[in-house]
């Protein structure tokens, strides 16, 4: 059994969050030079009361809109995300009943950041390849402007929140032209971090004043912690480790790929190793202007939005590679 993307629906919150209301929230920060290195113009940011469940529905619910696929034919439902309303059940239980799908779908939550769209596309594929499913939903969202520290400069400028649900299905053809490669450095656990919350440090037992680390930015453990150099330094070393293991192993060269997609970080990572790699530069998508760095989502949300650009083609040859918190990466080459 084959497996393709059939179709992507994507969820932004209606709230935008400009550079200019950046640069009025933070007086004297150089907004013309952040804007140069992340690419990031604005982000749209969830209400007090809009969760990364609220915006994985109304992604799925975008997908059914514009597809004509029968919800009845689902019969796998992964959702992926660092949130979710509740510690347990799982959130993609909840958005199984919202979305009424039938008794006969399988449900699982997945949690790994900038990599988890492509082990959840992984998922999807060994679910199909091995008959156990024919069409799985894979939905990524995430909220990660609530972990993000009001006065963190840093981090409010680079994230956005958004979802993408994407439909794969069952394909005549062999539309995977690689084998998934995934890595991770646990080592590096703590460079993107959320320390406190959880049964290791648990609220409000471990609840923490504000503090000032020695970069000037105001942290608190309950919050998002991330080490923007050694992310850096990982990204851009990893990754095009990542990339040329996947083309040694689909047999192709840099030449014979169509576009490359990436997790959208920022402009300076994806600018980094497209030189590191002599990628030309019309072959990198970049979607970050209007939308930011969206974690688990930013790769399905490049593909759509390059798509109905008419920038990706069906037929495409895609390489798609992860990297990120945990530290972990991913990757796969696709035929769209």
């Amino acid at each position: 059994m084959y497996s393709e993307i059939i179709d992507i629906g994507l969820f932004f919150p209606k709230a935008v969050y400009t550079n200019i209301d950046l640069e009025t929230d933070f007086p004297g920060l150089k907004i013309k030079e952040l804007t140069r290195l992340t690419g990031v113009k604005s982000r749209h940011i969830c209400r007090d009361d809009e969760t990364s469940l609220d915006m994985g529905t109304g992604a799925a619910e975008k997908l059914f809109s514009q597809n004509k696929t029968d919800k009845a034919n689902i019969d796998y439902l992964i959702f992926c995300s660092a949130g979710g309303d509740y510690i347990t059940p799982a959130s993609a239980c909840i958005i199984h009943e919202r979305l009424n799908l039938e008794k006969n779908c399988g449900t699982v939550d997945i949690n790994q950041g900038c990599t988890g769209f492509i082990h959840g596309l992984n998922l999807a594929n060994g679910l199909i390849a091995g008959g156990n499913a024919k069409s799985v939903l894979l939905i990524s969202s995430e909220a990660i402007s609530k972990t993000i520290h009001p006065k963190d400069k840093g981090n409010r400028a680079i994230f956005g929140d958004a979802a993408a649900a994407t439909l794969v299905g069952r394909s005549k053809t062999q539309k995977t032209l690689s084998r998934f490669v995934f890595g991770t450095d646990g080592s590096k656990f703590d460079q993107i971090i959320i320390k406190h919350g959880r049964e290791r440090f648990p609220l409000p037992e471990f609840a923490e004043d504000d503090y000032v680390d020695a970069m000037g930015t105001t942290r608190n453990n309950s919050k998002i912690y991330m080490n923007g150099s050694e992310v850096f330094s990982f990204s851009i070393n990893k990754a095009p480790e990542l990339i040329e293991q996947l083309l040694l192993s689909a047999k192709l060269n840099i030449s014979e790929i169509d576009k490359f997609v990436f997790h959208q970080s920022n402009r300076i990572v994806l600018e980094t190793i497209g030189k590191k790699l002599k990628i030309p530069e019309q072959k990198i998508i970049s979607e970050l202007e209007n939308c930011g760095n969206t974690v688990s989502s930013s790769i399905p949300i490049a593909l759509k939005k390059s798509f109905d650009k008419g920038i990706i083609a069906k037929g495409d040859k895609i390489l798609l590679a992860g990297f990120g918190v945990g530290f972990s990466w991913g990757g796969v080459i696709i035929e769209f």
